[in-house]
């Protein structure tokens, strides 16, 4: 367990940046990233870069190297971690953590707390069950009771089983920082979850919470649609014996049509956005002013906006982004 300390036994603020190179940012990511970068910077703290590129098929180096210079170029900077970078707490992309996650996985699987799960993913869409807001189905627990000759029957067949964390039937509070009260039973709401898949590819949950926990991190920054992510990932700190850190769930930006911006829309992608744009700051100060800090979109950089930075200022509802704005 790592926890960093300043003064007399006050923790100090540990944020962190976490994307996944898949692609190149978009306007939300980078609106995350300014927003993470100084939610720490303004308490003070240190910023950790992660590059969660758990998918194979997805993620690709030359995407997390042209993520980090895209950062540079918007003037947020961090103190540990990086695609290449060595340090207390590396690697620091996922892809090269599966020891750890392993570790992890072996803890809780020697508690009988996790099972092998043996249904596809068309089986659990058929099955009719409840989904999450996200399409994933509410797992129904099937897998849960198969006895020992009926793995080794699906194994005969070639069928490769994914790893579920069994979850209790009871409800997860918790106090998001900016949404406020959020609760959810994680076996109605969610069913037992995957902590490795049939591939042998790690799951998020499991991943996120091992690399938070163990690089010390104590305040979790992101989009709020991984809101109803935390109580699955909370219930993984509580059984690993981590650190949890506080959670702060920023609002989405959306088109105008009312849809969530996303890595398809180019022409809202950082490789467009700097082109149009020019200068870093013309674009942050638009951000900045979508998040409640300036009166006017008019340019800023990121240090400059440290000691304004306020969680009562922060929208809470998901922000519309004005074409004329982003489009000059």
């Amino acid at each position: 367990m790592t926890e960093t300390t300043r003064g007399a036994g006050r923790r100090e603020t540990v944020g962190r940046f976490a994307p996944s190179p898949s692609g190149r940012m978009h306007l939300g990511n980078v609106f995350c990233a300014l927003g993470a970068w100084l939610a720490a910077r303004s308490a003070g703290g240190r910023v950790i870069l992660r590059q969660e590129d758990l998918d194979p098929q997805r993620c690709r180096p030359e995407y997390a190297r042209q993520l980090e210079e895209d950062l540079k170029w918007l003037g947020l900077d961090w103190d540990e971690g990086g695609f290449d970078a060595g340090g207390p707490h590396g690697p620091y992309r996922q892809s090269a953590r599966g020891e750890v996650y392993q570790s992890c996985f072996d803890a809780l699987r020697s508690r009988g707390l996790c099972y092998p799960c043996f249904c596809s993913r068309g089986e659990l869409h058929a099955a009719g069950a409840p989904h999450r807001s996200d399409g994933v189905p509410v797992y129904d627990g099937r897998c849960r009771s198969l006895t020992v000759e009926q793995r080794r029957e699906l194994l005969s067949r070639g069928r490769w089983p994914a790893w579920r964390l069994r979850v209790p039937d009871r409800e997860v509070s918790f106090t998001d920082g900016l949404q406020g009260l959020y609760t959810e039973n994680l076996e109605r709401d969610c069913g037992d979850f995957i902590l490795r898949r049939s591939d042998g590819v790690w799951a998020y949950q499991l991943a996120v919470v091992a690399d938070d926990g163990l690089m010390g991190v104590t305040q979790v920054v992101r989009g709020r649609d991984l809101l109803d992510s935390t109580p699955r990932q909370q219930a993984l700190y509580r059984l690993l014996g981590l650190p949890e850190p506080e959670f702060f769930h920023l609002p989405l930006l959306l088109a105008s049509d009312g849809r969530r911006l996303s890595k398809r829309d180019g022409d809202l992608d950082m490789g467009a956005l700097r082109e149009r744009f020019g200068t870093p700051q013309l674009l942050v100060g638009r951000l900045a002013w979508l998040m409640g800090l300036l009166d006017c979109p008019e340019p800023a950089e990121p240090r400059e906006l440290a000691p304004l930075f306020s969680w009562e200022r922060i929208p809470r509802e998901d922000v519309m982004v004005p074409r004329e704005v982003f489009y000059p």
